[in-house]
């Protein structure tokens, strides 16, 4: 087990604590603006849901500037709740604020999550919440929804299910749910969705676990859990939430780091548990708790030509690397693709008047718009990305260098997204993301082959034996 991370202060803490049966855990950094609401509602739903277990709320925090961690100390006290919800308690719930410790000079939310972790196991809880701190649209029916699969049903990690708009959560739509569902034959519709369940057990797992690494620390962490969950055989469920209202991220702006993050760590997990996948064809869906809601999520801005303008800028100076990355099919149809996004991000640009001087910006709907025709097929993309797994089967020193050069292939991937469903509803627009998924179900067999045969080349490479050089004429 890789040692632990907390301090004296913390254990301190814990030693204080003494022992819980539930816990909420929400990892923060900068988020005074919205954190108090997450606590109070977290507070709120142990109350309600569970008065007769021993709570506690753990804020894990990066040192924020903001304060942060005064907000949580500050927020309305578990009294001011229980009057409220006319609930009495049986035990008094209890509230935590602390700066986590860095894995090995690494910061992020997994370091967060990795001191949430060892508390919960320290304190020997039964079931884990963990939500995000940026939350505008938890309810304290969340805290019910995500631990009582565990508490009443026995499961082990609970996914949430949510109403997104159709133009969020790009990293999940087009890699990690299609490819999580064809490997391991699960159908997550959120494997890096922010807020969980995880039973005590499966908190062991976590912390015995030895492939933690710095995109782990980071956002990596996410489909580490889920990933984890489904490798080791935990019984696995998802629960109905309704809207995710968070701070908005546009893809060609904000999620570059975090793509490199997640995506490097399925891939290292993809070739980590291979022998997990490589048997799996199909996939099944996921028991779903809670009830269907009717929400529409709000609506999220993406400047879209700016993505294609980004594929097109990268195929210039990647086209090299693409190739030594892709099949060399796949990467002339991905440099040809790319060429045409330029022309099109171009065209798109002088019929918006983009350029102008004091132009004002043109909506969604309007870049979409004039870039109608514009499409990278699901099939193209679904062997691009099992190309990389191959990839990083054969270079997992290079993985960290491959993944940052294929991120302008995936902002090429994410406008086709947009343009195609541009005058669809969400709805509409969810029914394209699982044809997607089905596509990476059926060219599985495609990374089959491919990994087959970079196996077999290396047997080669190690069977081969150097021939004995012939000794010259006369020599004895």
């Amino acid at each position: 087990m890789p040692p632990s991370v907390l301090t004296p202060a913390i254990k301190d803490e814990i030693a204080r604590l003494g022992r819980a049966d539930i816990m909420v855990g929400i990892p923060s950094f900068k988020n005074a603006a919205t954190i108090g609401y997450v606590v109070h509602a977290a507070q709120a739903g142990l109350v309600q849901y569970f008065p007769d277990l021993r709570p506690v709320v753990v804020n894990s925090d990066a040192g924020s500037p903001d304060g942060t961690q005064r907000v949580v100390v500050e927020t309305e006290p578990p009294d001011y709740v229980e009057e409220i919800l006319l609930v009495r308690p049986t035990n008094k719930l209890s509230r935590v604020s602390l700066t986590y410790p860095e894995i090995d000079g690494v910061g992020g939310k997994g370091a967060a999550l990795r001191t949430i972790f060892e508390i919960a196991d320290a304190l020997e809880v039964q079931a884990l919440v963990v939500v995000d701190s940026d939350l505008r649209s938890i309810l304290p029916e969340w805290v019910e929804l995500l631990a009582g699969p565990i508490l009443k049903g026995g499961y082990d990690f609970v996914a949430p299910l949510y109403s997104r708009y159709k133009y969020d959560g790009t990293i999940t739509n087009t890699v990690t749910y299609p490819l999580t569902r064809s490997l391991y034959g699960h159908r997550i519709r959120q494997p890096i969705g922010g807020d969980f369940g995880v039973s005590g057990d499966l908190v062991k797992a976590y912390l015995a676990a030895e492939d933690w690494t710095d995109d782990i620390s980071k956002f990596g962490i996410d489909i580490w859990m889920t990933t984890t969950a489904l490798a080791g055989g935990f019984a696995i469920c998802q629960t109905r939430l309704g809207s995710k209202v968070h701070d908005p991220k546009d893809p060609g702006s904000d999620l570059g780091p975090m793509f490199r993050q997640v995506v490097g760590t399925i891939l290292r997990l993809a070739v980590r548990h291979r022998d997990r996948w490589q048997g799996i064809s199909g996939s099944h869906e996921v028991p779903a708790y809670g009830f269907e809601r009717i929400a529409e999520p709000p609506p999220l801005d993406v400047n879209t030509v700016r993505l294609v303008s980004e594929f097109h800028t990268g195929a210039l100076t990647l086209a090299a690397t693409w190739r030594g990355m892709f099949a060399p099919a796949n990467a002339e149809a991905i440099l040809e693709l790319a060429a045409e996004a330029g022309r099109m991000g171009e065209a798109a640009r002088v019929r918006l008047d983009m350029d102008a001087p004091g132009a004002a910006t043109p909506t969604t709907a309007q870049m979409a718009e004039a870039l109608a025709g514009y499409h990278f097929p699901d099939d193209l993309w679904a062997r691009a990305v099992y190309d990389l797994i191959v990839v990083a089967r054969n270079d997992p020193d290079g993985v960290d260098r491959m993944v940052a050069s294929f991120v302008p292939v995936y902002f090429g991937r994410v406008a086709s997204f947009i343009v195609e469903n541009r005058d669809l509803t969400t709805d509409q627009a969810e029914e394209r993301v699982m044809r997607q998924a089905r596509e990476f179900e059926l060219l599985k067999p495609y990374l089959i082959e491919a990994w087959n045969a970079a196996e077999a080349a290396d047997a080669a490479d190690a069977g081969a034996v150097t021939p004995p050089r012939a000794a010259p004429v006369g020599a004895e």
